[in-house]
């Protein structure tokens, strides 16, 4: 399902961006120097969709390290989470080795202990 999704969104997109790129063929020239428009140190000619899909990937692409970077503290409070269970459960069946061990009871002990993730009543 996933997949068909992304070619549901991608196909319309992928026409769009060759309409563009057919549309817009005439050269242009993408002057790098402010200073002296009419003669430029640094110019290039190129068709005009370049620059246009250029700006477009890489304002993508900086909004992905953007919001890469914004979710960082959310990344790091997972990692603290996983880190924070896999001790509690060891811990767990420390505590659930020791009952058994001291309450003779074998089994019965341990089942009287809640499991991970059960409410407490």
């Amino acid at each position: 399902m996933k997949r068909f999704l992304t070619w549901v969104l991608a196909l319309p997109i992928g026409m769009v961006v060759v309409a563009l790129a057919v549309a817009n063929r005439r050269p242009v020239t993408l002057s790098l120097d402010p200073f002296r428009p009419d003669d430029p140190a640094i110019a290039v000619t190129l068709p005009l969709f370049l620059p246009i899909l250029g700006a477009v990937v890489l304002g993508v692409l900086l909004g992905g390290v953007a919001v890469w970077l914004g979710q960082g503290k959310h990344r790091k409070a997972a990692r603290a989470g996983r880190r924070a269970t896999t001790r509690l459960e060891a811990e767990r069946a420390t505590l659930a080795a020791e009952v058994a061990k001291h309450a003779g009871g074998g089994e019965a002990a341990v089942a009287a202990l809640p499991k991970p993730g059960a409410e407490a009543a």
